[in-house]
């Protein structure tokens, strides 16, 4: 396991290669993007990290015990729409989804949380192909989950203490 201080200059070192690369080259850094939202969520949500490769969750929750996919999608045009995140994965076990949005500089400004029956009731009613493989659009996630953490305000504990009951 990593030295928690290494791996926090890591990661602080990867958004810089990462915001650098993209303006040299126009395009993103392939995988850096989930790599930093994992670090960040984890911290920032106080959540618990999964090591193991083969299960399909990313951390889990400590006080619920909930199962945690975490996705991650870096907005670097805000007035640009149709923004995707990755597919989620809905034969799989997990409990919910959580998808940290990140700037042009690789840093999160706001982390969402969808709990696995709201977003499997969206993708039953939708009735377009793309949606039922668990396909969504940022917009359409930021609709279903609710707000955990901003940059200007920082966790949203209510929501996690709701999750509780």
């Amino acid at each position: 396991m990593c030295n928690p201080y290494a791996a926090v200059k890591l990661i602080a070192q990867a958004r810089q290669l990462a915001a650098e690369y993209r303006r040299a080259m126009g395009k993103p850094l392939p995988g850096v993007s989930n790599e930093i939202a994992e670090h960040d969520a984890v911290r920032l949500l106080e959540l618990e990290a999964v090591a193991e490769p083969d299960v399909p969750w990313d951390a889990v929750e400590p006080g619920s015990g909930d199962r945690i996919q975490i996705k991650s999608r870096t907005i670097f045009d805000e007035s640009k729409g149709g923004q995707r995140i990755g597919q989620l994965k809905m034969n799989q076990d997990w409990d919910a989804v959580v998808l940290v949005l990140m700037d042009e500089d690789y840093e999160p400004y706001e982390i969402y949380q969808a709990m696995r029956d709201d977003l499997a009731e969206y993708v039953d009613a939708s009735s377009s192909g793309r949606s039922k493989r668990g396909a969504m659009s940022v917009a359409r996630f930021k609709i279903i989950g609710q707000l955990v953490w901003d940059r200007v305000n920082g966790r949203q504990d209510e929501v996690w203490e709701n999750r509780a009951d």
